[in-house]
């Protein structure tokens, strides 16, 4: 990979913006557009070139990284009439870092694959905190020779797996926060049977944190969660439309997964009580706020 090779990023979140700035860091052109130019202020003090529209960032990156939020906003960013897919997008590189819908992800794909482009699935994880210190994990679909042309800029900002062909970045994603799903829902009971229990909770994690029970979320939010910080490192709203895809995805496979359809449930009820953009260690509110009385009647 040519270090004058230019690169696209649009999607300037908690988790976009770092990773965008490691990119830059290794000495990439770099070329930005986002709702709020506001956010990708530090990105252009850095030297980053600011676009009006996703089209722009098309027109001057060899690669084009997106990395935003709900699913109409992935196709509005490509599909609009000033998205990515607006003009001329031959030989270029499409990145979608986000959780898309392996779906809407076919569609992305298949208009890239018709127009002598190449799109790649490859969400991620491992929070602010994994994109911050450039340790993510990388989980890519698509054309084995295309993702290793650009396995430099990945291992900029993470560890990369190729998982298949188009569209198993985004299935892989999937059974990453079905596990994440069922972790937390452990972590916050843990944390919350131990807190009544009268433990000293920092204890409790030093005392099970190197047995079976290690994770990176006991590791990564538990101290979050007894300091009463919930702050976003990936919000809940975004991982209540994370689980959607996965029901969905179950519902079209017809298997039945009901850790996965509790664990949406709870995090629906934080959104409820006006946590959605608090990070997903909130689920510990939902858990205190059950009534223990009415549950047993």
């Amino acid at each position: 990979m040519q270090k004058n090779l230019k690169l696209g990023w649009i999607g300037l979140g908690v988790m976009g913006e770092p990773m965008c700035q490691h990119l830059m860091a290794a000495g990439y052109p770099m070329f930005v557009s986002t709702r709020s130019r506001g956010k990708a202020g530090a990105l252009i003090e850095s030297g980053a070139s600011w676009c009006d529209t996703a089209a722009e960032v098309a027109e001057y990156g060899d690669v084009v990284f997106t990395m935003v939020g709900v699913e109409q906003e992935v196709n509005d960013v490509y599909f609009s009439s000033g998205g990515l897919y607006s003009g001329v997008i031959e030989n270029k590189i499409f990145v979608d870092m986000g959780t898309t819908s392996p779906a809407l992800t076919g569609e992305l794909a298949h208009y890239a694959d018709q127009h002598d482009a190449c799109f790649i699935d490859a969400p991620v994880s491992g929070g602010d905190v994994g994109a911050r210190n450039a340790s993510l994990s990388i989980m890519a679909g698509g054309a084995e020779n295309a993702i290793e042309e650009i396995r430099t800029l990945f291992e900029l900002l993470g560890k990369l797996q190729i998982m298949g062909q188009s569209g198993s970045g985004q299935h892989t994603k999937m059974c990453n926060q079905i596990v994440v799903a069922g972790t937390m829902i452990g972590v916050c009971e843990s944390l919350l049977y131990a807190q009544t229990a009268g433990l000293d909770c920092e204890k409790l994690i030093a005392a099970i944190r190197q047995g079976a029970a290690g994770c990176w979320a006991l590791d990564n939010l538990a101290p979050r969660i007894i300091l009463q910080d919930f702050s976003p490192g990936f919000m809940i709203d975004h991982f209540i439309k994370d689980l959607g895809i996965a029901v969905k995805e179950t519902e079209m496979m017809k298997i039945k997964l009901p850790g996965l359809e509790l664990a949406k449930s709870l995090y629906e009820k934080v959104s409820v009580m006006g946590h959605g953009k608090s990070g997903t260690q909130a689920l510990l509110l939902a858990l205190q706020d059950m009534d223990y009385d009415a549950l047993q009647s």
